[in-house]
């Protein structure tokens, strides 16, 4: 059987590619999706390979139209392709959605960003946790979460007993600290305010708002022939199995496809409901500084053209498990669009990076069934969006 399931990983690797371009007219693009693929080619088989990733879907938005090229197995059990059909865990690349909900809500007039938590969770009244601002939640700020909901959580009553008790590490907004916590109980808020269950606002508002119809936190089962098997570190299968306020912050399973429209929407690219438009632009609004990365609504931003040692840095395991001394953005930097504006996501089993240039129309979307590291995925990117944009640094 390792014999068998190493052979499927070499095909996967060098043999089993194929392309797929999404034309918005008709097959005019073809030629330039042809043009593309060496470039895909040269950055991300060679990945595949050194990280034993049996599959791997990759689009790419390059002067605004998007071209997807899938590569390898979605199962080296059953040898089945990737295609542009293949459902792709995305990990923490799901916060953006939770922000993007949260910011309609505020447009909505359902909550405000600037309020305590203790506004929507009355039992959180007097005790820090309930000073903590709902942006804090959505900007790692709250004073020192753990990265994960501790292991003795089961459900949200063990939750909110947890931020009753909790004592924070350092005041709001002084250390950026990345959580799940944080910003899967701003999801939990938002839900609350909007008077429905967080996944059935996801998949039957924010995804159909977007045109995302390939796009889910729960799979349907006539779509589960399309969910892709995700690999452990030691090669063995593994997909999500839920837990609490995953479905906030790391559920959303999606196609490469459906994400380059998402990218599009964030680049004001595709038509979209007004105030749908406006709450993914206000996402890019820059609220803190914290090290080389400009803290937004969960997606993090760099002034562009940016250097690959600053995105390094930017996405490094540092970033992810230390706290890193923030200051607020005073006032809050509005959206730019000569930035990079990107989000790394994993699970056991999947990898995700998405990263785009808004004024340069130019954008990225890597997914993977295994979880391979962050560098090797922001090297890859900036290796394929610097040729995109005519080899500028």
């Amino acid at each position: 059987m390792k014999t068998r399931t190493l052979k499927l990983i070499t095909t996967a690797t060098f043999a089993l590619f194929t392309l797929c371009a999404i034309s918005p007219v008709g097959h005019a693009a073809e030629p330039t999706a042809a043009q593309l693929q060496p470039t895909i080619d040269a950055a991300i088989r060679p990945l595949m390979a050194k990280y034993h990733i049996a599959g791997m879907a990759i689009g790419v938005i390059d002067d605004g139209k998007p071209y997807v090229y899938n590569y390898g197995v979605a199962s080296t059990q059953t040898g089945k392709p990737v295609t542009r059909d293949t459902l792709f865990e995305l990990g923490s690349v799901s916060k953006t959605f939770t922000a993007t909900l949260a910011s309609y809500a505020q447009l909505d007039g359902k909550l405000s960003l600037s309020d305590g938590t203790e506004r929507y969770l009355p039992t959180l009244r007097g005790r820090p946790f309930g000073k903590v601002s709902l942006l804090n939640l959505g900007t790692h700020t709250p004073g020192g979460l753990p990265l994960q909901v501790p292991g003795d959580i089961h459900n949200d009553a063990q939750l909110l007993r947890y931020f009753h008790d909790w004592e924070p590490a350092h005041a709001p907004g002084t250390f950026r600290t990345y959580s799940n916590p944080g910003i899967g109980t701003l999801g939990l808020i938002t839900a609350k305010t909007m008077g429905q269950d967080f996944t059935v606002l996801m998949q039957q508002r924010v995804f159909p708002a977007l045109g995302m119809k390939s796009t889910y936190i729960d799979v349907p089962a006539a779509k589960m022939p399309d969910y892709a098997q995700g690999y452990a570190k030691d090669g063995a299968p593994i997909r999500l199995t839920g837990g609490v306020i995953s479905a906030e912050a790391y559920g959303v399973k999606s196609t490469a496809a459906d994400m380059l429209r998402y990218v599009q929407a964030n680049m004001n690219l595709i038509p979209l409901d007004s105030q749908w438009q406006r709450a993914i632009t206000d996402t890019h609004t820059g609220y803190f500084q914290a090290g080389v990365l400009t803290q937004d609504l969960i997606w993090e931003q760099y002034p562009y053209p940016v250097a690959l040692p600053t995105l390094l840095a930017g996405n490094s395991p540092e970033m992810v498990l230390n706290g890193t001394p923030s200051t607020a953005i005073k006032p809050p930097l509005p959206p730019q669009q000569n930035v990079w504006i990107n989000k790394t996501g994993s699970t056991n089993g999947f990898g995700a990076y998405v990263a785009f240039v808004p004024q340069k129309r130019i954008g990225i979307v890597m997914l993977a069934n295994r979880n391979f590291p962050n560098e090797a995925r922001v090297s890859a990117a900036h290796q394929i969006l610097t040729a995109l944009d005519g080899g500028k640094p």
